[in-house]
């Protein structure tokens, strides 16, 4: 994940199923009315912005130093996979209540594909971020099995299952809740040079990698009462864990091993997607560097953390600006002028 969409809590911000409906039946009508693909694109692009504001700071802010139409592709993404998110985190259904919302989602997603256009796309009820983001895969070529992993992904969450060992988890979780999103993002931000389009989907996996890690690890105790974990049990039991209780204080010493073990191969990934920074095209690659430094400066806090694993750790908003280039500050207010929902 070439900056930083993962899968993962949404921290104090809880949409109701209501709020999301409504925004949908208000902003299908806006996109319809607006006349023109283009002008119905704008209208989507804008309540994506506003959806990705209110979700993620971070990722929010070091977004801004993308260029304008690549940018307000990765918004699209952004709330393409934030739904589904959230339907399977924070919406209070039943699973089977849950299932049947992705499912249609799922559907929506499939009769986009068949479409020609935005337009079309909305004219036949579809979804209207599902829509846009299937004009985005039309538009700059993004595999449509890539979106049905995520989605399959998700589906996990509804009933999860644990993971042997890191590559268990790698392969049959961040696969579709990270990777793949990195690849989104790698077919938006384009090659450096011709021939680099195979080193930027590395830097993309490594860092979606990353960033999925260093958010489990930031986010135990919650994954808990959500019934799931992801932490390696082979990692646990080799420090005598054999279910893990984040609220048994003689299991924290342990725990907070296992995390720093695992901080540190986040972080071996976050170098990684660094080394192969340079294949990714040179007007994403501020907002990337960004985000792997804000991101890595998180993982570090979490592994160096004195409070425990009971506390989510965040990086300081003036953390934040330090890891962003002084000489675009400028554009940080104007994005907040985003119409609000």
């Amino acid at each position: 994940m070439t900056v930083g969409i993962q899968k993962g809590n949404s921290g104090n911000t809880d949409w109701s199923q209501q709020r999301w409906e409504l925004l949908e039946q208000k902003m299908r009508l806006a996109a319809v009315n607006a006349g023109t693909e283009v002008a119905a694109w704008r209208v989507i692009a804008r309540q994506a912005r506003f959806v990705m504001r209110s979700f993620t700071s971070s990722f929010f802010i070091v977004t801004r130093f993308l260029p304008a139409a690549k940018r307000e592709q990765v918004e699209v993404v952004y709330a393409a996979v934030r739904y589904p998110d959230e339907v399977v985190d924070t919406l209070p259904l039943t699973g089977e209540g849950k299932a049947q919302l992705l499912d249609e989602w799922a559907q929506g997603y499939e009769a986009a594909l068949q479409t020609a256009s935005l337009r079309e796309s909305l004219e036949q009820q579809i979804p209207y971020f599902v829509a846009a983001f299937a004009a985005v895969v039309r538009d700059t070529g993004i595999p449509p099995d890539y979106y049905r992993a995520f989605l399959e992904a998700m589906r996990h969450d509804i009933n999860p299952r644990r993971f042997a060992t890191l590559d268990d988890l790698i392969d049959n979780y961040i696969y579709g809740s990270a990777i793949v999103v990195g690849y989104f993002l790698a077919y938006i931000y384009g090659e450096n040079r011709q021939g680099d389009f195979e080193r930027a989907m590395t830097a993309s996996r490594d860092l979606g990698i990353a960033l999925q890690l260093t958010n489990f690890l930031r986010d135990v105790s919650e994954d808990q009462r959500r019934g799931r974990l992801y932490l390696p049990l082979d990692m646990l039991r080799e420090e005598g864990i054999g279910e893990v209780d984040v609220n048994d204080l003689r299991q924290h010493p342990a725990l907070n091993r296992v995390l720093q073990r695992l901080a540190a191969i986040a972080q071996n990934y976050y170098d990684s997607a660094s080394a192969n920074l340079d294949a990714i095209a040179p007007d994403c690659q501020v907002a990337i560097r960004a985000c792997i430094d804000v991101y890595g400066q998180l993982n570090n806090r979490i592994a160096r953390s004195p409070r425990g694993i009971l506390h989510r750790e965040s990086v300081p908003a003036r953390e934040k600006f330090r890891a962003l280039p002084v000489s675009k500050y400028w554009r940080l207010p104007l994005a907040y002028l985003t119409e609000s929902f």
